[in-house]
């Protein structure tokens, strides 16, 4: 099941940051179609948000079509999107990147600048 992380730092509405995370999360095969979404509750539980900042995220996605309410029952996946498998032998090799790019003394905003050019470069004409 998937655990949010809230960073109230980062100038990204709240329920924002979860509809980003539950698409990060279905993209790399970490949720999948019939997977249940923890409740509301237990959002707030574990980071202390104001419920209906979930049940907005939460429409949100449903409002996109990758996950549906079952009422009494839960929000259940409907979809998955790409197919960025958290295995991938792709991801070994971003990773040791992100290592050396450590090493070499950048920090987390300078590599994220940097690897947002190459995406950008890189993916150039296509939508998010």
């Amino acid at each position: 099941m998937i655990e949010y992380r809230i960073d109230r730092r980062s100038g990204i509405a709240t329920y924002v940051q979860i509809v980003q995370q539950t698409k990060q999360a279905l993209r790399l095969g970490l949720l999948e179609p019939g997977d249940k979404l923890p409740t509301a509750r237990e959002v707030v539980e574990a980071t202390a948000i104001n419920p209906n900042t979930v049940l907005k995220a939460y429409r949100e996605l449903e409002r996109e079509g990758l996950v549906e309410a079952r009422r009494g029952l839960g929000t259940f996946v409907r979809r998955s999107l790409g197919a960025a498998a958290a295995d991938s032998p792709l991801r070994a090799e971003l990773e040791d990147w992100a290592r050396r790019a450590r090493a070499a003394g950048l920090e987390r905003d300078d590599v994220a600048a940097l690897f947002t050019s190459v995406l950008e470069q890189d993916f150039e004409g296509e939508q998010r």
